[in-house]
């Protein structure tokens, strides 16, 4: 990936799914404080037509991840949409920084 490439997608990939992390981090605590179940939790919608928030998860880890392959000429690593706690889903945005990050300039 030339540097360029690289600088305009890594640190902003990284950064925005730490974002994210951090957001769900504080969610989970305040579903947790008001006795809100993880099964609950990840399958809430902000409006009807919108997907559940494990989904929208999911989504945000692929682009990062296979944002980055693509630029990279590499063939995208896959993830399976199998989380079914919060642990799990901060999990897959532990592993989508990692693989986002083992990309390197040049």
């Amino acid at each position: 990936m030339s540097l360029s490439m690289y600088q305009a997608s890594v640190p902003v990939f990284v950064r925005a799914l730490t974002n994210l992390r951090h957001v769900l981090q504080k969610g989970e605590a305040h579903a947790r404080a008001k006795g809100v179940t993880d099964a609950v939790l990840l399958q809430t919608r902000l409006i009807p037509d919108m997907l559940p928030l494990v989904k929208q998860v999911q989504i945000a880890c692929d682009m990062a991840c296979r944002g980055t392959a693509r630029l990279a000429g590499e063939e995208p690593k896959s993830f399976e949409d199998n989380e079914a706690t919060m642990a799990e889903v901060l999990d897959r945005v532990d592993r989508a920084i990692a693989y986002v990050q083992s990309f390197k300039a040049g």
